[in-house]
């Protein structure tokens, strides 16, 4: 028996749940389909639980500089069974809450279990307590599914013990050794944080570089703050195969160097990249496209090939991030029940990566500048120069700004410094605002504040 409703949105993520409630909101029947917890990513594997995390970490290696501060502390240890469940906690806050916002709304059905297609505008679920299947119709339908980890071929991985970005946060010990194979964002913080629990780690990248998506004197200056923390980061290394020795993992590598060799550690971390939750979703019953890579495009309204259904967050391919996710949902809301004309296009992806320091990051790199056919002009500044880095000891990173010489408009920067992310804001409030660069050189901002390094940057352009 087909329900007849309004909406229906698979995934209660960062754009499905504000959407949801927008749609209620303005009288629609509303389904929501989940298959596991609500929040999505971000609250459940992604920036709540790693930045919790982050966090416990970052106070070990305070405690274990404390003398450099004048500060005697005993021996440091980690308690990493008492780290998760300070995690636990954390994310139950945040996904308890969730789910009772969107149960206490009226108009909302939450329905737990699996989403599929079984036609054009139809959703068949599969209830997770096993009962009878249900279907509904609707003019609209939201697909929010997210990523997960992507588990490289080849490897014989089915044979190792491997952990993911979410497994890992469930360990109850320190890793003896952890390998990492990886290089992107999401290694790189789970390497600086368990590198300060205690572990020993060897980050595996087939990339020339840490952080492959960074100009590369930025991803350098990272690279070599990991390397004075004790992180072992091999670039340029192609993982063979993976092996379970019974005492720990192996993992052989081929690097231009040194040929085959392997790599003996007790734990292997997967980070090589997402792959879209599409695979279960029948999209071909309502005749929507999929790329190459399980992805559905849309065009710059969030529309699908197919009439009425949308997609919305990571599952589109593009940048991953909460704060896209959320842009989504904005646009969608603006278009469907505003009568508004929001699009995509040109919108700012403004990011940080939350290893210590921070790396923010805003526009275009470098590279994308000058590949854009920019009359490109860059200052870089290391982080020791900010008085309040040097100050509070936190002086290891660069700061890097990317103008156009003839317009003196700001297109982008990358700053590897304390604070990194709110600078990084700062700089794109002043894209925003179109602001040209010498604004910010000559502007009056408190001493010493992390915002005293603007007039710092700006003055190498001169």
């Amino acid at each position: 028996m087909t329900e007849q409703v309004d909406a229906v949105i698979l995934g209660s993520g960062q754009a499905g749940n504000p959407l949801a409630a927008a749609l209620a909101a303005s009288g629609q029947r509303v389904v929501l389909v989940e298959s596991k917890h609500v929040g999505g990513t971000c609250v459940n594997e992604g920036c709540t639980p790693t930045k919790t995390m982050i966090a416990s970490a970052k106070v070990a290696a305070l405690a274990r500089r404390a003398a450099d501060f004048g500060i005697h502390a005993g021996p440091v240890s980690t308690d990493m069974a008492a780290v998760r469940d300070r995690k636990r906690k954390v994310l139950d806050v945040w996904r308890s809450g969730s789910e009772r916002k969107l149960e206490g709304t009226g108009g909302i059905e939450l329905v737990w279990g699996l989403g599929r297609f079984a036609g054009p505008q139809t959703i068949e679920v599969a209830p997770n307590d096993g009962g009878a299947d249900r279907v509904f119709a609707a003019k609209n339908i939201f697909i929010n599914t997210g990523l997960r980890s992507l588990t490289p071929p080849g490897l014989g991985l089915e044979a190792v013990p491997y952990l993911t970005n979410e497994t890992v946060m469930e360990l109850d010990e320190v890793p003896r050794h952890l390998l990492i194979l990886g290089g992107s964002y999401i290694a790189a913080e789970f390497a600086q944080m368990f590198r300060r629990f205690g572990a020993e780690v060897t980050v595996v990248s087939h990339a020339p570089q840490l952080l492959p998506r960074e100009d590369p004197d930025v991803a350098e200056a990272l690279r070599k703050i990991f390397a004075e923390d004790g992180i072992q980061v091999m670039v340029n290394a192609k993982a063979v195969a993976a092996g379970n020795t019974g005492a720990g993992i192996s993992l052989t590598v081929h690097t231009e160097d040194e040929g085959e060799h392997e790599l003996a550690g007790s734990h292997l971390l997967l980070a090589a990249g997402r792959t879209p939750n599409t695979d279960a979703l029948q999209l071909e019953a309502a005749g929507i496209e999929v790329d190459k890579h399980g992805f559905i495009p849309v065009n710059d309204r969030l529309e699908t090939s197919a009439p009425g259904v949308y997609a919305l967050g990571d599952v589109k391919g593009g940048p991953a991030f909460t704060h896209i996710s959320y842009d989504d949902y904005r646009i969608l809301k603006a278009n469907l029940l505003e009568g508004g004309h929001r699009t995509t296009k040109d919108r700012p992806v403004p990011y940080t990566i939350f290893t210590d320091p921070e790396l923010g990051r805003i526009g275009m790199t470098e590279a994308e500048a000058r590949k854009a056919g920019y009359p490109v002009q860059v200052a870089t500044m290391p982080a020791s120069s900010i008085a309040r880095a040097y100050e509070t000891g936190e002086d290891r990173g660069l700061m890097k700004v990317v103008v156009d010489r003839d317009t003196e408009q700001i297109l982008g920067a990358a700053v590897l410094a304390g604070e990194g992310g709110e600078i990084a804001a700062m700089l794109e409030i002043a894209i925003l605002g179109k602001l040209p660069y010498p604004a910010l050189r000559d502007a009056v901002f408190a001493h010493p504040a992390w915002a005293e390094s603007l007039n710092n940057i700006f003055q190498h352009l001169a």
